[in-house]
């Protein structure tokens, strides 16, 4: 494995920062007992912001955060949400802030407290509210992602206000997010009605994952996403099979030929016009990818190139769900139609609307037999990639570097987050920093979600190191 470190970042005038490390560490680590026991009350509280769950209780968790933000020194704290396009009320975010000093830049950290359901009960070790230590990590749904991005802001806060003092003064402004596990609904609009008061020159985004523990990350880029259906249709009504069965090639028959023609043989996606890159800096273990992803034995990885490469600088085409009827409820009949939904992942540089043009072509020009397609477009959103030059991505390799005491990594993640498109659209001149707390064994959204004790004590001591270099470097 290769990976890229950072060397002691200067301040503008060319002279070293002055951050005092060795103080960060003491009061992140004298304070850490409490940062765990914070996070530990936090994944109490079951906030989901799916309309088949109870709204107080995301309410309730919003009350939770808005109440250690201020205990961490916040006056300015807001409880603000916006509705959606049908008139409801969308998910509450905390929003909090400390102006900058003459000078001195603004740096926004994001994360958010709403979680996934917790899905099958049966399938955890332990209660999925109940947060449990067991062999170094802590268990629980939201301990990973995204609650602990929250303690880890809020605790890398509280150590550089205790170590500077008077003297620390960066602008600081907190937005955790109430509603991004139910794919953020209101983030543009929210961004819209308070652009002014989330305006910043830094933005950090805890939601990301490390490369494994032990080892932290930074994550330099994110594959963008278009999804859609598409159906196919070979009759007006349904025919009996026995009657009418081998002069035509029901629907689902159709859509499963239609299906085969999205990727080649070697499993690469086989959509003509789409972007695809082979240039990841560092490469995954196969053995070690296939274990994470549970790939079963004899069963052969897709693509061509490294597997970095396949998961966060090539498209991914999957197809999600497919309607038919269910295998119990069949007759004997030829179905005269068949609809799939798609998910492609797209490489970073690749245009949303060009990549979903190309998959409504290469349906159009491959459905066979003639049968009629129905492509419809939904959600679209765009790719992102670190200026890793950038001073603020420079501070942030090395802070990270630092507190783990080994270099950090530059990776990229396959999925996306598509409202960090959205930010940079809103704040074309702002770096993001995209980090996290999770490792390959996080298991977010799954079943005995966790994360690595440990590594959330490096975590904030990383943000601490960042946010002390950040103010000592005068970037504004």
């Amino acid at each position: 494995m290769t990976s890229t470190h950072a060397e002691t970042p200067q301040n503008q005038s060319g002279t070293p920062g002055a951050v005092d490390a060795a103080a960060l560490k003491a009061a992140v680590d004298a304070s850490f007992d409490v940062t765990l026991a914070r996070l530990k009350d936090l994944v109490a509280v079951p906030g989901i912001a799916w309309s088949s769950f109870d709204p107080a209780e995301l309410d309730r968790s919003a009350e939770a955060v808005a109440g250690l933000v201020r205990e961490s020194g916040f006056s300015d704290v807001q409880i603000l949400r916006c509705n959606k396009e049908d008139g409801s009320a969308g998910g509450p975010a905390v929003v909090a802030s400390r102006p900058a000093a003459p000078g001195k830049a603004t740096i926004l950290l994001y994360a958010h407290h709403d979680v996934q359901p917790p899905g099958d009960r049966a399938l955890w070790e332990s209660e999925p509210f109940v947060a449990e230590e067991r062999d170094g990590r802590l268990y629980g749904r939201g301990a990973a992602d995204d609650k602990a991005g929250i303690m880890a802001h809020l605790a890398a806060f509280s150590a550089v206000s205790e170590v500077l003092g008077d003297r620390f003064g960066l602008g600081v402004t907190l937005f955790f997010e109430g509603e991004e596990e139910a794919g953020s609904p209101t983030f543009r609009t929210f961004l819209e009605t308070h652009r002014e008061l989330l305006r910043a020159d830094v933005i950090v985004v805890a939601d990301s994952s490390n490369w494994k523990v032990g080892v932290p990350a930074l994550t330099t880029s994110l594959r963008g996403l278009v999804d859609g259906t598409f159906e196919v249709r070979v009759l007006g009504h349904a025919v009996h099979s026995g009657m009418f069965g081998g002069a035509v090639l029901d629907a689902p028959t159709v859509l499963a030929r239609l299906i085969a023609t999205l990727h080649d043989d070697a499993g690469n996606v086989a959509v003509p016009g789409l972007l695809a890159k082979d240039e990841a800096a560092v490469d995954l273990d196969e053995a070690q990818f296939r274990a994470d992803a549970s790939v079963l034995d004899g069963v052969r990885l897709a693509g061509t190139g490294t597997i970095a490469s396949r998961l966060w600088t090539k498209p991914a085409l999957s197809i999600i769900g497919i309607d038919a009827p269910a295998v119990d409820v069949a007759s004997n009949t030829l179905l005269p139609a068949a609809r799939a939904k798609f998910s492609l992942r797209l490489a970073p540089g690749q245009d949303p609307d060009a990549a979903m043009a190309a998959v409504e072509k290469h349906l159009s020009d491959n459905v066979p037999f003639g049968a009629r397609l129905t492509f419809t477009p939904g959600e679209r959103g765009n790719a992102f990639a670190t200026d890793t030059a950038s001073p603020a991505a420079r501070i942030a390799l090395w802070a990270l570097g630092e507190a783990w005491g080994v270099p950090a990594v530059e990776m990229g993640i396959g999925g996306s987050i598509p409202f960090i498109a959205d930010l940079t659209e809103a704040y074309p001149e702002v770096q993001i920093l995209v980090t996290g707390v999770e490792d390959p064994d996080s298991r977010a959204h799954s079943a005995n979600e966790s994360l690595h004790i440990e590594d959330l004590r490096r975590a904030v001591l990383a943000e601490a190191l960042m946010l002390a270099q950040l103010d000592a470097s005068g970037l504004a």
